[in-house]
């Protein structure tokens, strides 16, 4: 299983964006700077991390990006799934996409859900705090 790059992107701009927690605002141009990220591209991740209820952006003077609630309470699931969307292993689970040829005939695919459901379950267990921290 891989991650895409904007998935890794929204992880490594949502560690940034923690990092100020609790002092002043950040602007996407200063996370895109201390990521090493084209603006263009933190600026998609932060509309994205904004209306998944990650981010709280304020227009105006002294405003920016902040965190929406505690770094312990943004786990990587949350990240990932603001960027990807739903944590699915396979295609197959979709109900959006009942097309699979195999369908008739897999024994698997009943049992992806389940596996999904731990993949998910392993990744909310890793705090964004966890991130941050310098130490694995």
């Amino acid at each position: 299983m891989r991650l895409s790059n904007m998935a890794d992107y929204a992880v490594l701009t949502m560690s940034a964006a923690a990092r100020h927690c609790g002092g002043r605002r950040v602007s996407a141009a200063e996370l895109a700077e201390e990521t090493r990220l084209p603006v263009p591209t933190v600026q998609k991740l932060v509309s994205r991390l904004t209306a998944a209820g990650l981010l709280r952006s304020s227009r105006g003077v002294g405003g920016g990006l902040k965190l929406a609630r505690p770094a312990a309470a943004i786990t990587l699931a949350d990240i990932i799934e603001a960027v990807e969307g739903p944590i699915a292993l396979t295609p197959c689970v979709d109900a959006a996409r009942p097309d699979c040829t195999l369908e008739v005939c897999c024994s698997v695919r009943p049992h992806w859900a389940i596996i999904g459901a731990a993949v998910r379950g392993a990744l909310a267990e890793v705090p964004l705090t966890r991130l941050v921290d310098t130490t694995p």
